[in-house]
C-alpha cells in the first residue's frame, strides 16, 4: 500500500488536506525551499485542526544542523503532537552528528532525507537504520528544474525501495512530483508518494493547494483506507495466471497498446547467450475497464505503466526464457485493479534474420475493481 504525503504550509492547508483524504500532513514553508521548516505556531494550530484524521510530519529545516538546535527543534515539535520529523541526510552529518541523531531516533520516527539532484548516496541505508531512523525518502532539491522521475527512472527507485524496506525501514519519493506520474511510481512499492507543486495551481508551490488538484492525487492513489487497488508485494505468479486461449476478452473496454518497444535485455538459455545482451521487442495490449470523463487523467490508464514494466523485468538480470519474461511483465500489469486482462509478445530479433519468441494472454482470475472517487 502507498501512501499520499501532502505538504502543506500553515493550518488551513492542514486541514483542506485531511478533509481531502491525505494520510500524511506534512508541515514545511514552501515559500523557503524543499525542506524549510515551518514555524512552529503553524506546526501547532496544523495539528489542533488534523485532529488525528491523518498522521503528521514536519520538515527539521536546511542543514547545516548543529546538536542543540536540532534537538531543540525536534522535541518542540514532538511536544506540538507531531508524529513524523524529517531531516536531510548526508554521510558527514551522520558520522559528526551521530549520537545526536540517535537520540532524536529514540524519542519517535525519524525520516532521512535523500536528494535525486544531488547524487544520492544509497550507502547511507543501512548506517539510518543502525542509526535507528524508521525510515527514507527521495526528494528533489531544486524544486521545477525536473521532476523526481528525470534523474531515476523507475528500476532505480524501486531498487531504493526494495533496499530500504529489506533494512526495515520505509521508503517514500517525491521531488515535484506530477499527476501522471503517480501510476509509474506505484510501480515502484513506496510506502508514501509526497506533493506540493501538484496540489497548486499551476503547480507553483509558493501559491496555494487548490481543492481539485488535491482531489485530483487522492484518486489517482488506491486509498489504502477503502480498497488495496494495488499491491506490490502481491505475489505476481498468482497474478498472472487466467485463461490462456485464443479469444479475445470482452470488446465493451479500452485497449492501451505499446508496438515495437525494443529493449537490450540478458536472455537465452544457450551457455554463449550469457553475459551478454539482445534486443527484444514487446507488444504488449491491456483491456482496461474505463469508468468516466475520458479527459480526466482519473479515467486514463497510463501506457507508461507497461513501459515500465517492461524496463523493470528486463532490468531484474538474465533471463533463460523469453516466456518467463512475458509472464513478469503481465503479472505487473495485471496487478493493476482496473487491468481485466493482458496479452504481451515478446521477440528476440538476435537469433534469426527475422525475429523468435512468444505471445500470451493473461486474464484477471477475479473481477476488475473499479476504484472509488473520493467524496467532494
Amino acid at each position: 500500500m502507498t501512501l499520499m504525503l501532502a505538504s502543506v504550509a500553515d493550518a488551513e492547508e492542514a486541514a483542506l488536506a485531511a478533509a481531502g483524504g491525505a494520510d500524511i500532513v506534512d508541515f514545511t514553508d514552501p515559500t523557503r525551499g524543499a525542506i524549510a521548516a515551518a514555524s512552529p505556531q503553524v506546526v501547532e494550530a496544523g495539528v489542533r485542526v488534523v485532529g488525528g484524521r491523518a498522521a503528521t510530519s514536519a520538515s527539521l529545516g536546511d542543514p547545516p544542523y548543529d546538536a542543540a538546535s536540532l534537538t531543540a527543534r525536534a522535541q518542540g515539535f514532538r511536544a506540538l503532537g507531531v508524529d513524523m520529523l524529517k531531516l536531510a541526510v548526508d554521510g558527514p552529518l551522520l558520522e559528526s552528528q551521530d549520537e545526536t541523531l540517535a537520540a532524536l531516533a529514540r524519542g519517535g520516527p525519524l525520516i532521512g532525507m535523500l536528494f535525486a539532484d544531488e547524487a544520492p548516496d544509497f550507502g547511507l541505508l543501512p548506517r539510518l537504520r543502525a542509526l535507528g531512523f524508521s525510515g527514507a525518502m527521495l526528494d528533489t532539491r531544486a524544486k521545477g528544474a525536473a521532476r523526481l522521475i528525470d534523474y531515476l527512472d523507475v528500476a532505480a527507485l524501486r531498487a531504493f525501495c526494495a533496499a530500504a524496506r529489506a533494512l526495515g525501514l520505509t521508503a517514500g519519493l517525491a521531488g515535484s512530483l506530477e499527476p501522471p506520474d503517480i501510476p509509474r511510481l506505484l510501480l515502484t512499492g513506496a510506502d508514501a508518494l509526497g506533493f506540493r507543486g501538484a496540489l497548486c495551481p499551476g503547480r507553483v508551490r509558493a501559491t496555494r493547494i487548490d481543492p481539485q488538484a488535491l482531489a485530483l492525487v487522492r484518486d489517482l492513489i488506491p486509498n489504502v483506507r477503502a480498497s488495496r487497488a494495488f499491491a506490490p508485494e502481491t505475489d505476481l505468479r498468482h497474478l498472472g495466471l487466467g485463461l490462456v486461449d485464443a479469444e479475445e476478452p470482452v470488446t465493451d473496454l479500452d485497449r492501451i497498446f505499446v508496438r515495437d518497444f525494443v529493449v537490450d535485455a540478458e536472455i537465452g538459455a544457450y551457455g554463449f547467450e550469457r553475459g551478454r545482451r539482445q534486443r527484444v521487442a514487446f507488444d504488449v495490449e491491456a483491456w482496461i475497464h474505463r469508468a468516466g470523463d475520458p479527459h480526466d487523467l482519473r479515467a486514463i490508464f497510463s501506457y507508461d505503466v507497461i513501459l515500465d514494466a517492461i524496463r523493470l523485468v528486463t532490468a531484474q538480470g538474465h533471463h533463460a526464457f523469453v516466456e518467463g519474461v512475458a509472464e513478469a511483465v503481465a503479472a505487473i500489469v495485471l496487478s493493476h485493479s482496473r487491468v481485466c486482462a493482458v496479452r504481451v509478445e515478446a521477440r528476440k530479433l538476435d537469433v534469426i534474420p527475422g525475429a523468435v519468441g512468444v505471445k500470451i494472454l493473461r486474464r484477471r482470475t477475479a473481477p476488475p475493481v473499479m476504484p472509488a472517487p473520493t467524496p467532494r
